[in-house]
Parts: structure tokens; C-alpha cells; sequence
């Protein structure tokens, strides 16, 4: 199969490619800089020239291939999440457009975030509308599937971990080095998934491969709820900081424009997932991870 991947020279879509090749699969990754290029390059990957704005070249893209993995995402700039959760929106509309009427399949990137908050959540739950503006991603895609595109969601936890990660974690490790204190909400706690970025990316190849109801869902969790100041005490000890608890109001303060990830409590089950793609997480654990690689 030849397969198109946004955001192909990131952390998550990087490792997506090595699984594709691996299986066998043709790759056309799309890259924003001659740098990207060459990596995928180096790899025996077509290059595809475009960003988040080009969406006409997006879909140019797409239409070269059978199925894409849409994993691009501006994560650099919070100030602009809104806007940059409606471009998801209309990029997956686009999609949408350049498969229908084919057995091409979309999988498409969603996120934990969007579900309530607060006890186990499964892959029949959905989004909290107003929680979070990413649900436009899921609305899009519900969009999509029920003009018969053959499309399914991975819903990715707050942290993809391992080596080269530049997402929440660092972010979380960033503002602990730069406050001098590492800090965690005491009231009321609050809990992340995880997975590993290797395990993430089979979970996408099995996702690509097997059958599924257009407007499926799964969750690439390995652990379902780690709680969030187990992840604190682990930075402090990383970078040999004090851990404190701070109640919800100075947490928010302390976390500034991070406040939101920061608060988050997901509890996320994938029994769903597991069993319906025979997938079995096997990387290291969120804490033996940034212990390994993160200090």
C-alpha cells in the first residue's frame, strides 16, 4: 500500500514510517523544510512538499497515495489552539473530499483531552462539547465518515514518550526549571495516560491495516491513568528540584498558559483497542522513560 503521512518528520510520525517500511509499505511523507526532506530521503521515503496552511498541497498529497495518516498538528503555539484546531477541522474536510467515492482509508489523530474528565473512559465515549476546541477534530471526521469515507480515530494521551520528545513533558520539566520548584495540584488530583512513542506508532500501522466501521475509535494508552504528581515528584527528582502541591488556583498560576494540559484528568482504558487490533504495548513505562532519557 502506498501511504500518505502528515507530519511525517515529527516524533510521532517519524516512528509511523519505520513501522509502515517495516510492514512493506510505500511512503510518501510530507515535510515543511529541505531538512525533513532529506531525513525521510535517507530512508527510502518520497518527500511531499507542504505545511498546515497548504491545504490544496495536503491534499495533492493524498491523492497520490491509497490511505493517509494524518498526524500534523501545531503543538509549538497554545496562543493560537483555537485557530489551529479549526484548520484540523478543515483539513480533514479536505480529506474527506479527495477520498470519497474510494476504499481509501484516513486514520486520523485525535486526543484524549477531549473526553469527560474525572473517572475510566472507553473508545465508545465522546467528546464534552465546549471542553476543549480539538473536538472539532472528531466532529470533522464523524463529518467525513458518514459521507461513506472510510476513516477511524487514534486518540493519543497528554504524553507520547522517549527519546527526541519535545511535547508536554518537556514543557512540564521546562516551567519546573524555570519556577525552581517542580509542582503538582493537590485538589483535585489529576491523572495523565501514557504511551510509548514506539508502541503509538504500532498502534497506527494495525489501525491502517485492519477492517474496521468507518468512525471507529482507539486509544493508544499503555498506561490508562499515571497520577499527575508521580509525574511531578519524577522532575523534581530529574532535575533536583523541590515537589510541591499547590492548590487549584496557584497551580493555575504556576503553569500560566499550561494550566489547562496541566489540570487534565484522564483516565483512558484501551481494553477496546487491545483487543480489537491484537495490540500489546511493550516500551517502558512513563517514569522509567524520563528517568532513562529526559535529564
Amino acid at each position: 500500500m502506498k501511504v500518505f503521512v502528515t507530519g511525517a518528520s515529527g516524533f510521532i510520525g517519524l516512528a509511523i514510517i519505520d513501522e509502515l517500511l517495516g510492514a512493506g509499505h510505500e511512503v510518501i511523507g510530507m515535510v515543511r523544510s529541505q531538512k525533513g526532506a532529506d531525513a525521510l530521503t535517507a530512508k527510502g521515503v518520497q518527500a511531499h512538499f507542504a505545511d498546515l496552511t497548504d491545504i490544496d498541497g495536503i491534499c495533492r498529497g493524498a491523492a497520490l497515495a491509497d490511505s493517509t495518516i494524518h498526524t500534523a498538528f501545531n503543538h509549538d503555539d497554545f496562543t493560537v489552539y483555537q485557530a489551529s484546531c479549526e484548520n484540523d477541522r478543515r483539513i480533514i474536510e479536505a480529506l474527506g473530499e479527495v477520498y470519497a467515492g474510494t476504499d481509501c482509508k484516513l486514520v486520523i489523530t485525535s486526543a484524549l483531552g477531549l473526553l469527560p474528565r474525572g473517572r475510566m473512559v472507553d473508545e465508545n465515549d465522546q467528546p464534552v462539547p465546549g471542553q476543549n476546541p480539538r473536538i472539532l477534530t472528531e466532529q470533522a471526521s464523524d463529518a467525513v465518515a458518514q459521507k461513506g469515507v472510510n476513516v477511524v480515530l487514534v486518540r493519543l494521551p497528554p504524553t507520547v514518550h522517549g527519546e527526541r520528545d519535545r511535547g508536554f513533558i518537556p514543557m512540564l520539566i521546562g516551567i519546573a526549571r524555570q519556577k525552581g520548584v517542580s509542582v503538582y495540584q493537590n485538589e483535585p488530583k489529576n491523572h495523565w495516560p501514557a504511551v510509548h512513542r514506539k508502541d503509538a506508532a504500532k498502534l497506527y500501522l494495525q489501525a491502517l491495516e485492519q477492517a474496521a466501521p468507518t468512525g471507529t475509535r482507539y486509544h493508544a494508552t499503555a498506561e490508562l491513568g499515571i497520577p499527575f504528581m508521580d509525574i511531578a515528584a519524577a522532575i523534581g527528582k530529574g532535575l533536583n528540584l523541590p515537589v510541591t502541591g499547590m492548590d487549584a488556583a496557584d497551580a493555575d498560576a504556576h503553569f500560566g498558559g499550561f494550566a489547562h494540559f496541566a489540570a487534565m484528568d484522564i483516565q483512558a482504558s484501551s481494553e477496546r483497542t487491545r483487543h480489537s487490533l491484537d495490540w500489546q504495548p511493550t516500551g517502558p513505562n512513563l517514569i522509567e522513560d524520563m528517568e532513562a532519557v529526559y535529564f
